[in-house]
């Protein structure tokens, strides 16, 4: 979209056949993304900051499920909550969405709907759907800083493969997306352990995407692009 007036498009959608891959030559794409936004953002968000958003990797591995939910709450996101008016994280909106009677673990229900149907001999396969903006919350909030992922619709197919179609109001591709495709694909890698199926392609729609510079030039951008194209295509001759 470098070629686009404002560097910007409608309607964007980025398909991830393995979104749980991540070969040599995509880790060093990731070091030279965050050694970008190292020396150029100022929000100070590296890739592995934007996964954790979404879902907390070490945590996970650390606590296990179902109780790295109630240490995420505790211990994790009051570190991360910035102020009142801090909308929150896209994992907090998952496991504590605001309900009549409290919050309300979505995720974790999700799952179990999911793992009880996968044991059936006719799975209901398209049923598994996960909301992040709340209307009543979101809609008289700042209008900038807010969160961006709004939905999520989970899907098994006839294979029992786990699919995923995130839609986005807003994404800076720059400063958001690597991360973003990284921490989704460890979501569904948590959501088919935990039901038993395997992970399938990954689909992002982006209503809004913007290929932002996170504070560098556009010449840098360009010139990291580029750099990022060569280690990728130096993988790909090898393995031919």
């Amino acid at each position: 979209m470098h070629a686009l007036s404002k560097h910007e498009g409608h309607h964007v959608v980025i398909d991830v056949a393995d979104p749980v891959a991540m070969s040599s030559a995509a880790t060093a794409v990731v070091g030279q993304v965050d050694a970008y936004l190292g020396q150029h953002s100022a929000s100070g968000f590296l890739v592995r900051t934007v996964a954790n958003t979404i879902f907390p990797q070490a945590t996970y591995d650390r606590h296990g499920a179902p109780a790295f939910y109630d240490v995420y709450m505790r211990q994790v996101f009051p570190r991360l909550k910035r102020s009142s008016k801090d909308w929150g994280r896209y994992f907090e909106r998952m496991i504590a969405f605001p309900g009549e009677d409290g919050p309300v673990n979505l995720l974790d229900d999700m799952v179990e709907k999911m793992k009880r149907n996968v044991a059936k001999d006719s799975t209901y396969r398209n049923i598994y759907e996960l909301p992040i903006y709340n209307p009543l919350k979101d809609a008289k909030g700042s209008p900038r800083g807010g969160q961006c992922l709004s939905f999520m619709s989970f899907k098994l197919d006839k294979d029992h493969r786990l699919l995923l179609s995130a839609v986005y109001r807003n994404h800076y591709y720059t400063e958001k997306l690597l991360g973003n495709l990284i921490g989704l694909g460890r979501l569904m890698s948590f959501v088919a352990a935990e039901a038993g199926v395997r992970v399938g392609p990954l689909s992002v729609l982006s209503t809004h995407a913007e290929v932002d510079t996170a504070g560098g030039s556009r010449d840098e951008l360009k010139a990291l692009h580029a750099h990022c194209a060569a280690l990728l295509a130096d993988e790909a001759t090898i393995a031919a």
